[in-house]
């Protein structure tokens, strides 16, 4: 509200006492709004006769911190309408009447976000009259659908838990369990509505059903379903029987497997050393070396002939030595000489 007076008698029927153009919206000035949600921040108002400038119509974001400056955002004035600088935030807002002239600058945001969670400032202006209204908007993010779990085997006897968790939304978060039917949760089980653990010291059959769990916070609510059972405890001596069988099994089947790596180890090593020996054995002996010539031509006389001259009747006989063997090498340089065999002219025998 805007108001012109002056300080005395004189100079207020001099000038006049007059009531400028007032903003006239009412509500709430705190609206809590869901994401991706529409809203309207009403900022209607009223002119006065007085009121005789151009109209100038002001939205924008209150800086938190007094040494900044607010953040303007849309405007009107002469009869349009002006996006400012700050665009991203800007985007999706318009003025909600066709006409803000009519007496409506009312704010309207299609889609919200987090980010346009601030508090926001209409300002109204027709020389001389001016008024403001400011409006706090928090966008909060619904529950996301919680999930439902047992901690526990579900034994009779024994203490089970239920859980319900939602992974996101903004908190603070509110978990509530309850039963399906109609039958209420016993005075034994205790909830916490902050963690959401639903806690049974002592499960028995009557307790066991399905169960919902709610989650919720100041813009929206999600649950989840889960079914109790009621399991009977385990035989113990059947537990230790199987569990002696099984280990008997394990060793069994260890020593099955040891067996059959060391035969296989030991059928390697026979074939490595059977096929080493027939390597073995297929190797040919190592050449000799070349003889010296003074043995080479040993050699060759040791092959050689000798023929000696044999006196006797009707001519000379001759007679072949051959030499044979290492034993008796024959001589090179001697030659070998033969006794002349005489023979008995009566009887025509040798003598």
């Amino acid at each position: 509200m805007a108001l012109t007076s002056g300080r005395s008698v004189s100079d207020t029927h001099r000038l006049g006492y007059t009531q400028g153009l007032q903003v006239t919206s009412t509500g709430p000035l705190t609206i809590l709004k869901a994401e991706g949600e529409g809203v309207i921040l009403g900022c209607g108002y009223t002119l006065s006769p007085y009121d005789s400038g151009d109209l100038d119509i002001e939205w924008s974001v209150v800086s938190p911190d007094t040494t900044k400056k607010d953040r303007m955002l849309l405007s009107y004035s002469g009869g349009t309408e002006y996006v400012h600088d700050d665009a991203a935030l800007a985007h999706g807002l318009r003025f909600a009447a066709p006409d803000p002239s009519r007496g409506d600058a009312s704010l309207s945001v299609a889609e919200l976000s987090p980010a346009h969670s601030a508090t926001y400032q209409c300002k109204v202006k027709k020389t001389p009259g001016v008024d403001t209204r400011k409006v706090s908007l928090v966008v909060m993010v619904k529950p996301s659908v919680p999930k439902c779990w047992v901690e526990g085997g579900q034994l009779l006897g024994e203490a089970v838990a239920l859980h319900c968790q939602s992974a996101r939304g903004s908190a603070p978060f509110s978990y509530s369990w309850r039963r399906e039917r109609e039958d209420p949760i016993p005075d034994t089980a205790t909830q916490d509505r902050v963690t959401g653990e639903l806690r049974i010291r002592n499960h028995s059959q009557s307790l066991a059903g399905f169960y919902l769990c709610e989650v919720n916070n100041a813009v929206g609510a999600e649950r989840c379903r889960i079914n109790l059972k009621a399991n009977k405890p385990p035989n113990r001596a059947a537990v230790i029987v199987g569990t002696l069988v099984g280990s008997l099994l394990l060793i069994l089947i260890l020593i099955v497997f040891i067996g059959l790596l060391y035969w296989k180890l030991s059928g390697r090593f026979r074939y490595e050393k059977e096929f080493s020996n027939e390597i073995r054995e297929d190797v040919p002996p190592p050449e000799s070396r070349p003889a010296s010539r003074q043995t080479s031509r040993s050699v060759r006389q040791h092959h050689r002939a000798t023929y000696s001259p044999v006196g006797g009747v009707g001519g000379g006989t001759e007679v072949s030595s051959l030499s044979e063997g290492a034993t008796h090498p024959p001589s090179c340089s001697t030659p070998v000489k033969s006794k002349p065999v005489q023979y008995d002219d009566r009887n025509g025998r040798a003598v």
